[in-house]
């Protein structure tokens, strides 16, 4: 079996990381380069950064943030927030990215999925999917959850690994920030639909949603913020724990 992977998430706005609750609300969280290199000697298995206001604010993501993260970092770098085009995933992997992550820019042109997979290739674009329960399913969102995209998430995901995506991290706007848990359902269903790896996202707030996402969800991933930068939860006793509970997890640091 692959190893599950512990992903951790630096929401950046104006060069600092912020953490909010269900895309709302953003309190300071600490130095991106500084949260990196200790995620990093922890033992993280990934890191991405996500410029929250990128889309919102019609800018493209930080480089100067990308290149002092990447420079701490002996793990793969995915950036997201702001990459609407080729240019902009160009710039990017330019400035030290490993992977790229696309939203609202591929849900308002799939073929830019198609064209940063044959260039990059697939293991270097990341799908993001934010989603919301609506009825009997879950509802796509773009422009950091502000913005319906009449998309149906398991569908959607079919679509983007059609077009060379080659992850998808899947994020419940219902749970995000709020620390109740990942939406195995959400993830279960994505999971099932698609063979490429699904990062789960929203929710965590202990280390039995861990757990509950890789059983019941189904993920290969799971990602996580605020429980980390607040240093509440240490990732070496996380992957421990997840370990004895039979998950396969890389348990020794990038950096050792």
């Amino acid at each position: 079996m692959l190893a599950r992977r512990i992903i951790a998430c630096l929401d950046v706005r104006d060069g600092s990381v912020v953490k909010g609750v269900q895309f709302e609300g953003l309190r300071c969280a600490g130095d991106p380069a500084e949260l990196a290199r200790r995620y990093n000697a922890e033992g993280i298995d990934e890191l991405v950064i996500l410029d929250v206001a990128a889309t919102l604010e019609d800018r493209s993501a930080i480089a100067e943030t990308i290149r002092s993260v990447a420079k701490e970092l002996f793990i793969p770098l995915a950036v997201g927030g702001g990459i609407r085009s080729d240019e902009d995933a160009a710039r990017a992997i330019d400035a030290g990215a490993d992977k790229v992550s696309v939203n609202t820019a591929a849900i308002n042109d799939p073929s830019l999925i198609s064209r940063l997979s044959g260039r990059y290739g697939s293991q270097a674009v990341i799908v993001a999917i934010d989603a919301k329960a609506q009825d009997h399913g879950w509802t796509v969102y773009g422009r950091s959850g502000r913005s319906a995209a009449d998309r149906d998430a398991v569908e959607w995901a079919r679509e983007v690994e059609d077009r060379g995506a080659g992850e998808v991290l899947l994020t419940s706007i219902d749970r995000d920030g709020t620390r109740s848990g990942f939406d195995c359902a959400l993830t279960a269903a994505v999971s099932s639909a698609v063979s490429i790896p699904v990062i789960a996202s929203g929710g965590a707030g202990s280390f039995e949603h861990f757990k509950d996402v890789f059983t019941r969800g189904q993920a290969d991933a799971a990602l996580a913020a605020s429980i980390f930068h607040f240093s509440e939860h240490g990732v070496a006793d996380l992957k421990t724990f997840l370990h004895d509970a039979g998950l396969p997890m890389r348990l020794d640091s990038p950096s050792a």
